[in-house]
């Protein structure tokens, strides 16, 4: 009656910190601090509040699936900015499809890149590990095999690409990138990225390009696979993904995009309108908004900065403290992540995730990530500041 394939997901990371901490009771007194998950707390930009209070009777009737030709137009106009894409290059009505968050489309990209078979083979879908689990929950929807390349310290925390066999590249269908990387904030250079394309070019696999925490970085804006396609006039076989999430902190508003491959964006135009629901007029109107904007990205991402040199302060060389270039994670190496977490809940009242639930298992039965912790900064300041403090007093 269920679909064999489940069987190969373990059960989302959140609920698994559920149960491995519901025995346990914070102290008393404790605030409980959530640092678990990557939800942005500095509040919705001002901007956003005239277009999401508009267009209320255009909820009387279906929204397009390919958003308005004005969110499109803001969203080519910033790849531009942000990527110094030459103009014209990005074609509002071939290579954008706005989509209802990139959590949707990055696990709904297999299901347009995956194959029967490729080079006679089960396909083979590449990404990190540790890595986002919408990448397995596609990978195993689309009868693909996950295939997971290690991303530690001695990679960088990027996948090494010099590791991948020219048998698996045949079989591949598509490759995974994160940059800047969760959990550790690792970011491809350009040199890297061009490799990237290449392979997948070579090799004839779509390069899906997660670039989701691009706005949020350290000191040096990320690089994009777009600005590398953009050198040699062609988008093929590569596709990038950003969100309003992270860059201007309004998860809540479920307003990403995708970019790239004219014929990749046209079959995934095609399945959406079978599988997705468009998002509200309203939330085309506000992401158009924020698009256009570049102050409340700035304001945002200083904030970030300001909690990476708290925890700069408080941390120090401790627990493999690094100032990650992109992204608001940090990924600390605790020995024992489980054991941390358990430790943090009930006598600090901070809620961290395990790093090992967001990796997979080894071929020799190791999680690579199991000494691991993810903590999240998204909260204000002063508890950013109280929180770390109770970690560095409790592990």
């Amino acid at each position: 009656m269920i679909s064999d394939r489940l069987d190969e997901l373990t059960d989302y990371p959140f609920p698994r910190l559920d149960a491995l901490i519901a025995d346990l009771t914070p102290p008393p007194g404790e605030e409980p601090i959530l640092m678990w998950i990557g939800e942005p707390r500095h509040g919705v930009p001002e901007i956003a509040r005239k277009p999401l209070a508009g267009r209320f009777d255009d909820y009387g009737r279906y929204p397009p699936i390919e958003g308005t030709p004005g969110l499109r137009d803001a969203i080519c106009a910033w790849l531009a900015r942000r990527f110094s894409l030459p103009e014209g290059f990005v074609d509002p009505a071939r290579h954008i499809m706005p989509v209802t968050g990139t959590r949707e489309a990055l696990f709904m990209v297999a299901l347009v890149a995956v194959p029967t078979q490729k080079a006679g083979k089960r396909p083979a879908v590449l990404m990190p590990n540790p890595f986002y689990q919408p990448y397995k929950g596609g990978a195993v929807s689309a009868g693909a095999e996950p295939v997971y390349t290690a991303c530690g310290p001695e990679t960088g925390f990027l996948p090494d690409l010099d590791a991948l066999s020219p048998e698996l590249l045949d079989r591949t269908a598509l490759f995974y990138l994160c940059t800047p990387a969760n959990p550790q904030g690792a970011v491809a250079d350009r040199a890297y990225l061009r490799r990237a394309i290449d392979l997948a070019r070579r090799h004839d696999f779509i390069l899906a390009s997660d670039e989701c925490y691009t706005e949020i970085y350290d000191r040096t804006p990320p690089a994009g696979v777009l600005e590398l396609c953009a050198e040699d006039g062609d988008m093929s076989n590569v596709v990038a993904f950003h969100s309003l999430s992270k860059r201007s902190g309004v998860p809540g508003l479920r307003s990403g995009f995708v970019a790239g491959d004219p014929d990749f964006i046209k079959a995934f135009t095609r399945l959406r309108k079978y599988a997705a629901a468009g998002s509200p007029f309203a939330a085309f109107d506000t992401a158009e908004t924020l698009w256009r904007d570049e102050v409340h990205v700035e304001a945002n991402r200083q904030l970030y900065r300001e909690k990476i040199d708290v925890a700069e302060r408080i941390l120090g060389n401790r627990f493999g403290f690094f100032r990650p270039p992109g992204g608001f994670f940090l990924w600390l190496d605790v020995g024992d992540g489980e054991a941390a977490a358990r430790t943090l809940w009930s006598k600090a009242a901070v809620k961290a995730l395990p790093g090992a639930y967001l990796a997979a298992e080894e071929a020799d039965g190791r999680n690579p990530a199991q000494a691991f912790i993810r903590l999240a900064l998204v909260n204000d300041v002063a508890t950013t500041r109280e929180a770390l403090t109770r970690l560095a007093d409790v592990l």
